[in-house]
């Protein structure tokens, strides 16, 4: 059986998608978006996480391609990667037409 282009898109994006399935990763990437760049202890400050979590989960989220670390002494940064959210939003794009497409046959079939 033959994949089209669109499927390979789709399974190349599930990585993306399943590091911002998580509650917490999801929750580190609305405290960079929303404070910039943080260290990990900055991070784990106020949460129920621990550092060492909080560092396996930005692995997760770097392996994603959606955040990067820099080191500064013994402290590691860490931001957003510009475009990192991009793919997520172009499939979701992609998704979104094609309920709205699906939606209007339904509407088309029902009318009739």
């Amino acid at each position: 059986m033959r994949r089209s282009p669109a499927a390979a898109a789709w399974r190349d994006s599930a990585p993306l998608f399943a590091a911002l399935g998580d509650e917490t990763r999801l929750a580190v990437v609305g405290r960079l978006c929303a404070e910039g760049p943080l260290s990990i202890a900055r991070l784990a400050e106020g949460s129920q996480v621990s550092r060492q979590a909080v560092t396996k989960h930005l692995r997760v989220l770097a392996d994603a391609g959606l955040v990067t670390g820099t080191r500064d002494g013994r402290e590691s940064r860490w931001q957003l990667v510009p475009g990192g959210l991009d793919e997520a939003r172009r499939c979701l794009d992609v998704i979104s037409r094609q309920w709205d497409a699906t939606l209007d046959r339904l509407r088309a079939f029902v009318e009739r």
